[in-house]
C-alpha cells in the first residue's frame, strides 16, 4: 500500500509513522510517502487522521505501477526526453567495451554524425569467465567523460559490482545496472540516493515480477529515474544467444509506469539479425533501443559476433524513422 500523508504532516511524525508501520518514507511533491508491503490493504487507524490518499496494491510493484502512477514517468537522458506524451525513442549506440581513445573516439563521431545523443560503453565487465578482457577500468571510465566534454553526448555504463559503484555515479550520467547485477542491493540502494538515471536490465532468469520489484529498490530510495531494459531471456533455443521477450515488454508497457528500452544486441547475439528484430522492437512503440557498435568489430575484445559496424548501424538507424512514424513515434 502506499499511503500520502496530508502536508502538513511533518517530517518527525512521517518518520515516527514510518517506524510503526515499517513503512518507507518518501518526500514527494511537497508531502511526505508511506510505502508499505502490499499485504496491507487497509490504513491502520492511527495513520487516519494523517492520510489524504491511499493506494491498494495486489503485490510489491507498487511505485513503479500504473494503479499508482497511470502514465509512464519522464526521464531525461542527456538531451534526450523519453517517456509521458513524447512518443521518443532514445538511440543509445556504441561499444561493448571501451578498448581505446581511438576506439571510442570513432564512435563519438559516428553518434554525432547520426544525431545519436547518448554513447554507451563497457569499463567494468562482468564476464562469464576470469580469462575474458575484463574492461578498462577507471580508465575506460575517464575516456568516456572525455568523450562527453568533447562531443556534448550523454554517456552510460554499467556497474558490474558494489565496489566500483561510486566511481561510475560520478563519471557517467546514466547508470546501467547489468543482468548479472540486478539482484546486487549494494548498487540498488546506492542508485536510490541520487537523482541520475538508472537503467536496469532483465536478469535472463529473472521473471517479470522480479525484475520490476528490482526498480522498486531505487525508486523507494527517492530516485524516480528509472528505465527497464529488456534484453533477452534464457529459453531451450540454442540458436540465439538469448530470446527477446516482447511478451514481456507489452506486460510492462500496461502493468508499470517505467519507460522501456531493448536490446536486440544482447538478445540476438548475432549481428546478421539484428536490424531486423530492432525493427520489430521499434514497431512497439517503445522508449528507447540500445544497439551495440564498433570500428571493426573482428577485431572487439568482447561480444564480437554481435556488435555492428558503422555502415552497418547507419543503414539500421535510417531504416528505423519510417518505421517509428507509423507507430507515432520518432527517434531521438
Amino acid at each position: 500500500m502506499i499511503i500520502h500523508l496530508k502536508n502538513e504532516t511533518s517530517k518527525e511524525k512521517a518518520n515516527e509513522l514510518g517506524v510503526q508501520s515499517q513503512s518507507i518514507v518518501l518526500h514527494q511533491n511537497n508531502a511526505y510517502v508511506l510505502i508499505t508491503p502490499s499485504s496491507l490493504k487497509e490504513v491502520p487507524d492511527y495513520l487516519q487522521s494523517y492520510t489524504e490518499q491511499s493506494f491498494y496494491m495486489d503485490s510489491d510493484m507498487q511505485l513503479s505501477s500504473k494503479k499508482y502512477m497511470p502514465t509512464t514517468r519522464n526521464i531525461q537522458l542527456g538531451d534526450a526526453l523519453i517517456g509521458g506524451s513524447t512518443k521518443n525513442t532514445v538511440m543509445i549506440t556504441g561499444p561493448c567495451s571501451v578498448e581505446s581513445e581511438e576506439q571510442i573516439t570513432a564512435c563519438a563521431e559516428l553518434c554525432i554524425e547520426l544525431g545519436v545523443k547518448v554513447l554507451r560503453a563497457g569499463c567494468y565487465k562482468p564476464r562469464t569467465s576470469p580469462y575474458s578482457f575484463q574492461g578498462m577500468g577507471l580508465e575506460g571510465l575517464q575516456l568516456l567523460a572525455r568523450m562527453r566534454e568533447k562531443y556534448g553526448l550523454a554517456v552510460i555504463t554499467e556497474v558490474r559490482d558494489a565496489t566500483h559503484i561510486d566511481e561510475v555515479i560520478e563519471y557517467t550520467d546514466i547508470i546501467q545496472v547489468g543482468a548479472k547485477a540486478m539482484y546486487d542491493q549494494g548498487i540498488l540502494r546506492k542508485c536510490g540516493a541520487i537523482q541520475k538515471p538508472v537503467l536496469i536490465k532483465r536478469g535472463f532468469g529473472t521473471t517479470l515480477q522480479e525484475f520490476v520489484q528490482a526498480s522498486e529498490f531505487v525508486l523507494s530510495g527517492g530516485n524516480p529515474n528509472v528505465v527497464l531494459c529488456e534484453r533477452g531471456i534464457r529459453t531451450f533455443e540454442t540458436k540465439t544467444r538469448f530470446t527477446l521477450d516482447l511478451c514481456g515488454v507489452a506486460y510492462l508497457k500496461e502493468y508499470t509506469n517505467l519507460p522501456i528500452i531493448l536490446d536486440p544486441s544482447h538478445a540476438m547475439g548475432y549481428a546478421y539479425g539484428i536490424a531486423d528484430l530492432t525493427r520489430a522492437c521499434t514497431a512497439m512503440g517503445i522508449d528507447g533501443l540500445l544497439i551495440e557498435t564498433h570500428p571493426n568489430p573482428k577485431v572487439a575484445k568482447s561480444d564480437a559476433a554481435q556488435q555492428l559496424n558503422f555502415e552497418e548501424f547507419r543503414n539500421l538507424y535510417r531504416s528505423l524513422e519510417p518505421v517509428a512514424k507509423a507507430v507515432g513515434h520518432q527517434i531521438v
